[in-house]
């Protein structure tokens, strides 16, 4: 491992605080009894309240100035001035805890615990009047430090890449993404909390699945090696949550990840959060009015109202939202009548727009395809698409008055879809004819055709009741809330590439040439991470740069000579 010039004098520092009887680590416990946030919402000078506090929380910056100083904490809950003086922290005569501890040894992303009174200062600003502070955890690490000045802002850790990877930064150097997670917790909170009003079961179904269905898409696939069976991460909880209805809840529903082996863009994430909930004698008209009604009530608890800026635009969540057939919807947006068409007369046509389509997709996959192409983007303000094509919902009761047609709406808000909704697919024999169908589009080559459950057929079989079912993405419906054009700024910690690693010959490999383990790390900082990088430097080179990295590192050590060097590159 590389170490930088800071980091390597932060492990000096934590090895004089060890030399000091200090541990950098403690395991007892500091008991806060308060938080930045509410000293500064409920602080009165003239009432003497908050005169005994004690706070932890990670030291944001510093201002030393002799023999009293500032610095800043940031905690769970927002960030407050700290105010240390040397005679209170030490009254007797030995000012080691302030000369060395405080002003040499800590370092900004250490964290800390401290004891004392908080007052105002002469700038008015509230503080915390420092008693006694416990090293709680030394940082080895540095943080990337942002700076501000004339308004502007230097160093500021903004690279996607960096921020995805490394979120525990970005939620200690960025407090805007930390509001983002709060607010998702929000919007999952709300939601449970209207549906345990209505007396719904909130349920657990597996995450592994002998079959993969409920949904239109690619599984991951695994094995169970005591089993000795394959199984699947579910691409949905769908066929799961019916079961419950058979079996006599009348309303369930799960907050769950699902799992799908597909592409990865801006909206798309292969682990990803789903609300899904079923109720009993409902229907998919039932089904809208509550889905307008869990939107707007989101959005009122988040931001206190309904009509909220994503984007360039202003959307309003608060019902009733427009319903248009996704026929209806093609046609006004592209100007094909597709009801009109024939399977290939639709695939001719996609082709004459420039799709990419194959002879393996039959007439609901292309009016997908033809819908995603030409109308999805027009749908900004909240809109439902309703009464699909039958082959595109294998799962859905077909419609009681439009031949052809199933009972089905998806709701779409900024150009993207955000809930998947049907009156449920109840008839067994129906059911069976349908995923029949989905193996005759698998092999047809249709790699995201629902496989055939058995199981679940016995399970209609029992009776299920009239039920309305919907889908709600949690990740998008986060993206929507907090104004987020990526799916990446919404997930903790979203699936990345494997991160590209240096390579590095071990120490004892650099020590096996004759190399003192103190000039190691002068070496790597140089650039010469590996036994062949070594073998190919220069002799000259190598020994010159050496002389300047000793000063850099503060090296101690006398300078190699010259032929140790070029005994080093030589083996």
């Amino acid at each position: 491992m590389i170490l930088s010039e800071q980091e390597l004098l932060r492990r000096q520092k934590r090895q004089e605080l060890l030399a000091m009887g200090i541990d950098p680590y403690p395991a007892q416990e500091y008991p806060v009894n308060v938080y930045s946030d509410q000293i500064l919402a409920e602080f009165k000078p003239e009432s003497g309240n908050f005169q005994d506090v004690m706070l932890a929380g990670r030291l944001m910056g510093f201002r030393i100035m002799g023999n009293a100083s500032f610095a800043e904490l940031q905690d769970a809950n927002g960030r407050i001035q700290l105010y240390f003086r040397r005679d209170d922290l030490c009254p007797g005569e030995d000012k080691t805890l302030y000369n060395t501890v405080f002003k040499k040894l800590l370092d900004i992303g250490d964290i800390i615990g401290v004891k004392g009174y908080v007052f105002t200062t002469q700038m008015g600003e509230i503080s915390v009047h420092v008693r006694e502070f416990t090293i709680l955890s030394k940082a080895l690490k540095p943080l990337p430090v942002v700076k501000e000045a004339d308004g502007q802002t230097y160093d500021a850790f903004s690279d996607p890449e960096m921020r995805y990877r490394q979120r525990y930064v970005d939620l200690i150097v960025n407090p805007s993404v930390k509001d983002i997670f709060i607010k998702r917790a929000k919007i999952i909170s709300t939601m449970r909390a209207m549906f345990d009003e209505r007396g719904w079961l909130e349920v657990e179904t597996p995450v592994l699945q002998a079959v993969h269905g409920g949904a239109s898409a690619r599984p991951f696939k695994t094995h169970h090696n005591t089993l000795d069976m394959p199984l699947y991460l579910r691409i949905a909880n769908e066929l799961y949550l019916k079961r419950l209805i058979v079996g006599g809840f009348d309303g369930v529903y799960e907050f769950g990840k699902m799992f799908r082996n597909e592409g990865m863009d801006r909206t798309h994430n292969p682990e990803f959060t789903s609300l899904e909930f079923y109720v009993a004698y409902k229907d998919y008209n039932w089904m809208m009015n509550l889905t307008e009604l869990i939107f707007e009530t989101v959005a009122s608890r988040l931001h206190g109202k309904t009509k909220i800026a994503v984007g360039e635009s202003e959307i309003e969540f608060a019902g009733p939202y427009p319903r248009l057939t996704i026929s209806g919807a093609i046609l006004q947006y592209s100007g094909v009548d597709v009801d009109a068409l024939t399977e290939d007369e639709l695939r001719a046509k996609c082709v004459e727009f420039g799709m990419e389509v194959d002879k393996g997709m039959g007439k609901g996959k292309l009016i997908d395809e033809l819908f995603g192409e030409k109308v999805e983007a027009n749908l900004i303000q909240p809109t439902f698409i309703t009464d699909y094509p039958v082959e595109m919902s294998p799962l859905t009761k077909k419609h009681r008055s439009k031949e052809g047609l199933v009972e089905r709406f998806e709701l779409f808000v900024n150009g993207k879809e955000i809930a998947n909704a049907y009156s449920e697919l109840n008839d067994p024999i129906d059911q069976k004819e349908r995923f029949e169908d989905q193996l005759a589009l698998a092999a047809r080559g249709d790699d995201e055709a629902m496989a055939m459950d058995h199981d679940f057929i016995r399970s209609l079989e029992y009776a299920m009741p009239p039920t309305s079912g919907i889908g709600i993405g949690i990740d998008r419906l986060t993206m929507l809330m907090t104004n987020q054009s990526s799916i990446q700024e919404v997930l903790f910690f979203p699936q990345m590439r494997p991160e590209v690693v240096k390579e590095v010959d071990s120490e004892s490999a650099f020590a096996e040439r004759g190399i003192s383990e103190v000039w190691i790390p002068a070496l790597q900082k140089m650039g010469i991470l590996t036994l062949e990088a070594l073998d190919a430097a220069n002799p000259n080179k190598v020994f010159n740069d050496l002389g300047g990295m000793r000063k850099k590192l503060k090296i101690d050590a006398a300078m190699p000579t010259k032929d140790e060097v070029t005994a080093w590159i030589q083996g």
